[in-house]
């Protein structure tokens, strides 16, 4: 039975997709089986990200028509063995309901050790509800103030609702915190949110080039790196929090 982990932001442009991109990634590359569910309707862009642009066959939105099954509707990622994708229905104003999208969670559970579900942002629709339910909620933040309020907003949300195995991704961060001078910012962006940091993604211009072009991170960049140490943490290893080549 696998994990369903969330990645989440209470705000657009925090690298959410980006994230669940690389972390799925990460996590292929260390062996385990795992799937990329996109649930952010209308900004689809996991195929792009992983370089199946043009090789999708069916999406979610098939899948919740009942005219396919989940298994089969995911798509194998070429860039690392272990990764798979569900992507987000062409149709941005297709109807969901949470039931159906547990189902889908739960009948998958048997084929993968990890499943990723890349949600829209913010605290509304039905889609937040399924990210409550998760195993595990990573909530993305860059630096920015309006980031940082906006997850803490997320995470006051998720508690009320008893939702407390969160952690905290820290994302566009400036090169000092990995030189140690920084780390009273993010010690601030850490109080500010309230939920334990489970890694750093520092500001490297191979990520936005990996994604953007839909190839692999780099293994000898700082990215990949904060990636690998992130998903090890996961699987509950003990890692550094900044991590560096």
């Amino acid at each position: 039975m696998s994990d369903v982990i969330a990645v989440t932001s209470g705000k657009g442009g925090a690298g959410k997709s980006t994230i669940c991109a690389c972390l799925g990634y990460a996590l292929a590359k260390q062996g385990a089986r795992t799937l990329i569910i996109e649930l952010d309707f209308g900004m689809r862009c996991m195929d792009l990200m992983l370089g199946i642009d043009g090789k999708i066959e069916h999406d979610l939105g098939d899948v919740l028509k009942g005219e396919i099954d989940a298994y089969k509707a995911a798509i194998d990622v070429k860039l690392a063995t272990n990764l798979s994708v569900l992507c987000a229905p062409s149709d941005p104003y297709i109807q969901i309901k949470v039931k159906d999208i547990e189902k889908i969670l739960d009948d998958m559970r048997k084929y993968f050790e990890y499943i990723l579900i890349d949600t829209s942002v913010g605290i509304n629709g039905p889609i937040f509800d399924v990210v409550a339910n998760s195993d595990l909620i990573l909530l993305v933040s860059s630096i920015e103030p309006t980031s940082v309020r906006d997850a803490r907003m997320m995470s006051d949300e998720f508690y009320k609702r008893g939702t407390k195995k969160q952690r905290l991704i820290i994302n566009k961060a400036s090169r000092k915190v990995f030189d140690n001078d920084g780390l009273d910012d993010l010690d601030m962006i850490i109080d500010s949110v309230g939920v334990q940091l489970i890694g750093v993604v520092p500001e490297d211009p191979a990520i936005p080039m990996s994604t953007g072009k839909g190839i692999a991170l780099g293994s000898n960049t700082d990215g990949f790196a904060a990636f690998s140490n992130i998903a090890r943490r996961i699987k509950g290893a003990s890692m550094p929090i900044a991590a560096k080549v």
